[in-house]
């Protein structure tokens, strides 16, 4: 059993007769690892992207949130008539007119 530990801290292992399926293996295990490590930067990669893309995401539902309670707050109509009062419109007291079409039946 020592000599089988010695011989492989030697690289015998690596240099005897049938060493070629050795060298195969040990280039097969290492290009696992190559592949292995890749997938998981890739995948680091995308966890971070998406973490900022959510960050992103919430940004901009805050901003439209905001955005849309000051267009509420404008299409109100004190709001518009404190706008034009300066100009000398004023709301009309009489409440419109509903017309109606009577067209032709075709």
């Amino acid at each position: 059993m020592r000599e089988g530990i010695l011989d492989i801290l030697k690289g015998k292992f690596l240099v005897s007769d049938d060493a070629f399926k050795n060298w195969r293996f040990i280039l097969f295990a290492s290009t696992l690892a190559v592949i292995m490590i890749s997938s998981a930067h890739n995948a680091d990669k995308k966890v971070h992207e998406l973490a900022k893309l959510n960050n992103r995401v919430l940004e901009l539902r805050s901003e439209f949130v905001d955005v849309r309670t000051q267009v509420q707050q404008v299409r109100l109509e004190s709001h518009i008539t404190s706008k034009v009062e300066f100009m000398g419109l004023k709301p009309s007291l009489n409440p419109p007119k509903k017309i109606k079409v009577v067209g032709d039946n075709k």
